[in-house]
């Protein structure tokens, strides 16, 4: 038997609209505070500097977000979901090579998480400095404040506050259009800086043109959020709001661009055109709305780094942590331990670098890798997937890998301004690199045998009264996907030492599926009411509840007829009628009998000690304790050689 569970297409309405526009795009939404005060600096002002820029920003824009993202990116659409591990979902059986890309993008994605927040939420705070009266206040503690109460406000869920943020982002939005229009009307001339030669001249006539690159890509950074989070908006949903969004940012940049060239003075002296656009009276109100606005900004990140991490233990890339659901709005989670990460990694941030003027410095390294990973991810999906011809794929991807490579040069300078930046992301690749290729060494080695060898002892043990009841209903988690295969730890675990004999025997497979949201089971009995294979297809994206599952399918069977409970012969029944289910997780161990490769040495004592430091399997399966029997066994991978022992 069957059960499955589908998700429901996402509609185009208002309400979906607004919920896109307060979700997606805090972080490219929220470029505007910052991107064009990076490319002038304290540059002399000139013509060639100010519309190579906006012309570098539309074009990027328009290639990197227009394009890569809402047209082909989009597209890679696994069951309604999107990010880079749905992305690998899709297409990693087409190619042997696609992990490494897969957890540097993941890895470079989570490390923006860190960033992403303080830099908008300190550039939106800073800009008290120019209201009068607020001259001289400290905005380091501010944004420290600020994001101390967003990450502990995680805990209890953002369902009541959520609905505020489509709102608060189209006032957002609504503010750059009118801010950029005020002065484009005023400056109409500053439309021909779209033109393409002004970006072409910038690179390669301006003085260093081409390293400016690393803060144009400011510009385009959260693009990566829009396929991440196209399960919470729907593909249509996106691209239409995108029009409205992309139409914003761009006159604002033209609004600051305009400014820039008319304000009369040969350089910014550290002022920002964002806030200069405002009038004195409107600047207080409009610092509240952009801090407000970074803010949404930075809970998407946390919420996306919260999913990241869920989809990563559940294909096998993150040890096992806690997961809590603090609502219960469908898709939110909480994860503990990334939480404090994160906050601690914002906190150091803030601190270090003081001002969001040095971090732009820093900034965009990361997202350029995830970029480039998820570029060659696509080009799988545009192959495998969609069977385009391949002068076409190698067409579109030649053009994207150009592009990327050239703002990954550009923000390689930025290497010296982060380099304690680089210890984060490289404990972040090496735990999924650990996690994932150890689980391969130690699948390696796990032995399957026949189980239908083992059915009439089974059947004997269970009918044994000589031996003490174990339990009426004994259940085993396997990794076995045939029907007739178990792992030959399971059966030494029946029959050595003290056999367990049940009334039942349970065997339980959790099949991670390719698709986020599934959720369905398939029964097998080998014998009648007496040893049941269960295989159960459960969504990257779903948390399991594994005893609540199993219950459920019991009462099913039991419903249906084609499973009777036992009866206890011992009277036990009559007070109590509930099942005795007892789950039996067998833990593993390095036995001091190995001798390993270096490599094989590290990877295993490292994917121990991760193993140690995550969630305890009876806890990532959703196990009581009170329902679980935990065995260990020692794993032999590698015997250390045949030795003579003498006696003397």
């Amino acid at each position: 038997m069957e059960k499955n569970y589908h998700l429901v297409s996402k509609k185009v309405t208002a309400t979906s609209l607004l919920v896109a526009l307060g979700i997606i795009y805090g972080d490219i939404g929220t470029s505007p505070l910052y991107v064009f005060k990076a490319i002038i600096g304290e540059r002399p002002i000139e013509e060639t500097l100010v519309y190579g820029g906006i012309s570098c920003v539309f074009w990027t824009l328009v290639f990197q977000t227009s394009v890569k993202y809402i047209w082909l990116t989009l597209q890679a659409d696994n069951q309604g979901e999107g990010g880079i591990f749905s992305l690998y979902a899709l297409v990693r059986q087409h190619g042997k090579n696609l992990v490494i890309p897969t957890i540097l993008g993941a890895t470079t994605l989570l490390a923006d998480g860190i960033i992403t927040p303080p830099i908008s939420v300190a550039s939106a705070v800073e800009g008290l400095v120019m209201v009068p009266g607020f001259e001289s206040i400290p905005t380091v503690p501010i944004v420290i404040v600020i994001l101390s109460v967003l990450f502990f406000v995680q805990r209890f869920g953002t369902q009541k506050v959520g609905g505020t943020f489509g709102p608060i982002m189209v006032i957002w939005f609504s503010m750059l259009f009118i801010l950029g229009i005020s002065q484009v009307l005023q400056h109409p001339t500053v439309l021909h800086a779209l033109n393409p030669f002004y970006a072409y001249q910038l690179l390669t006539q301006y003085p260093q043109g081409f390293w400016l690159l690393g803060a144009v890509f400011l510009a385009t950074t959260g693009a990566e959020a829009l396929y991440s989070d196209l399960g919470h908006c729907g593909v249509k949903n996106i691209r239409i709001t995108w029009a409205f969004v992309k139409t914003c940012l761009i006159t604002n940049y033209l609004g600051q661009a305009a400014w820039i060239l008319h304000q009369g003075q040969q350089v910014l002296n550290g002022r920002n055109p964002f806030y200069e656009l405002m009038p004195s009276w409107f600047l207080l109100v409009g610092v509240g709305i952009a801090t407000m606005a970074t803010i949404i900004a930075s809970q998407a990140l946390i919420s996306g780094s919260f999913t990241m991490i869920n989809e990563a233990v559940n294909l096998n890339f993150w040890p096992r942590v806690t997961v809590r659901q603090p609502t219960e709005l469908k898709g939110q989670i909480f994860i503990p331990s990334v939480n404090s990460i994160l906050w601690v990694g914002c906190i150091l941030m803030i601190l270090y670098f003081q001002s969001s003027s040095h971090m732009e410095a820093a900034y965009g390294f990361s997202i350029t890798v995830a970029m480039m990973m998820t570029t060659y991810l696509l080009s799988y999906f545009l192959l495998y997937k969609l069977h385009w011809k391949r002068v076409y794929v190698y067409a579109i991807m030649a053009l994207f890998t150009m592009i990327e490579l050239s703002f990954f040069i550009a923000n390689v300078a930025k290497i010296k301004e982060r380099w304690m930046f680089l210890f984060f992301e490289l404990f972040i690749f090496l735990t999924m690199y650990i996690w994932y290729y150890a689980r391969k060494i130690n699948n390696r080695f796990t032995k399957f045998i026949d189980l239908g060898k083992y059915v009439q002892q089974i059947k004997d043990l269970s009918e044994d009264e000589l031996i003490p009841k174990f339990s009426t209903h004994l259940i085993y988690m396997t990794k076995a996907n045939n029907r007739q295969d178990i792992e030959d730890k399971i059966i030494k675990s029946i029959f050595s030492k003290r056999p367990k004999r049940a009334d039942v025997y349970w065997f339980l497979h959790i099949d991670r599926t390719e698709e986020p949201y599934t959720l369905s089971y398939s029964v097998h009995e080998l014998v009648d009411d007496k040893v049941i294979k269960i295989n159960l297809n459960i969504g990257f994206r779903i948390q399991p509840k594994t005893e609540f599952y199993f219950k459920k399918i019991v009462q099913d069977l039991v419903k249906n007829k084609e499973l009777n409970l036992h009866i206890r012969p011992d009277g036990s029944t009559k007070y109590n009628a509930e099942p005795d289910f007892k789950f039996v997780i067998i833990e593993k161990f390095l036995s001091v009998e190995n001798e390993f490769t270096l490599k094989e040495g590290l990877l295993l004592n490292s994917y121990f000690k991760l193993k140690r430091m995550g969630q305890r399997d009876e806890q990532a399966f959703g196990l009581d304790k009170s329902d679980v029997e935990i065995e260990y066994v020692p794993l032999v991978y590698q015997s250390m050689e045949q030795m003579e022992l003498k006696r003397i």
